[in-house]
């Protein structure tokens, strides 16, 4: 019987006139602010909008080829079109779903609402599920993200520290849910392990905080570049540890706001390709995937 496999992960809007609604369900319904949705619109009009659709399900197919017969696979947005329903659809007869959440680091918190959404999809068809947990020690994906960082590498010698970066979070969650932040920080030192980096020669931060008063975690990576300069780096080169993607946070957050800010401390900033098709990232995908189907079997 064929084994379903959908890569979940939040969505993007098709373009300005969806951004108040993408924020509303982004929110849990609360309508955003005019000034919110501006200043999203002329983001996404920066980046040319967000490819975050197109890369999951250009994953997706490369996936279903890596991992051969009696395999499918599909791309499910929690918050955009086409949604974890439309995903579970598309593969139509398949005998099992394995659900995996496009990050490799996993928080109940704030995942669950996949979980749930892959469930209900699949319970109207009657099709057994099982939910990928966290795979960011996965040895392929490490691999695969120590070997981005070396492209990067072989480019020019680095004048200046790797720093390996995160979404920040609001306090409250780190609060909740402590683990989730020890899986980021782990795959940071993972890959540094992989690679043969002195303790001085990385640093870790938070990137992309949200609109809110609260407090998010820190340190800002934008935050470590008066130090970084002051101490005669010349080069920043910046990985995120949990983005398999090109989307905004990536494009905007990273490659417009940070790189403006490292140029002001005259620094140069780089960044890893994101894993998108890489082969190497793939290989590791379908590991998680085989190794989440044979225990749904054995379950």
């Amino acid at each position: 019987m064929t084994t379903g496999v959908v890569l979940m992960t939040y969505g993007a809007p098709s373009g300005a006139a969806d951004v108040p609604g993408y924020l509303a369900r982004v929110r849990g319904g609360k309508e955003p602010a005019a000034e919110l949705v501006r200043e999203f619109v002329a983001r996404y009009e920066r980046i040319g909008w967000s490819p975050l659709v197109e890369r999951t399900r250009a994953q997706a197919s490369a996936l279903e080829v890596e991992l051969g017969a009696g395999w499918r696979a599909r791309a499910g947005m929690r918050f955009s079109a086409p949604s974890i329903a439309d995903a579970v659809l598309a593969l139509e007869d398949v005998g099992s779903v394995v659900g995996v959440v496009m990050s490799p680091q996993f928080s109940p918190l704030l995942m669950a609402g996949y979980g749930r959404a892959l469930e209900e999809a699949a319970a109207a068809r009657g099709t057994r599920t099982t939910l990928v947990r966290a795979w960011h020690r996965e040895p392929a994906f490490v691999d695969a993200l120590a070997a981005l960082v070396r492209d990067v590498l072989a480019e020019r010698d680095p004048d200046g520290p790797i720093v390996f970066t995160a979404h920040s979070l609001p306090r409250r969650v780190f609060d909740a849910e402590p683990g989730y932040v020890a899986q980021l920080r782990e795959t940071a030192e993972l890959v540094a392990a992989r690679l043969g980096l002195a303790s001085g020669a990385w640093r870790w931060a938070y990137q992309s905080a949200g609109h809110t008063q609260e407090e998010w975690l820190r340190p800002d990576l934008k935050e470590l570049f008066p130090a970084i300069a002051q101490g005669g780096a010349r080069d920043v080169i910046v990985v995120p540890v949990q983005f398999l993607a090109d989307h905004l946070e990536v494009l905007y957050d990273l490659d417009v706001a940070t790189a403006a800010e490292a140029a002001t401390h005259g620094l140069r900033y780089r960044r890893i390709r994101m894993p998108n098709t890489d082969p190497r990232f793939i290989a590791g995908l379908a590991d998680v995937a085989r190794r989440a189907a044979r225990e749904t079997v054995a379950a």
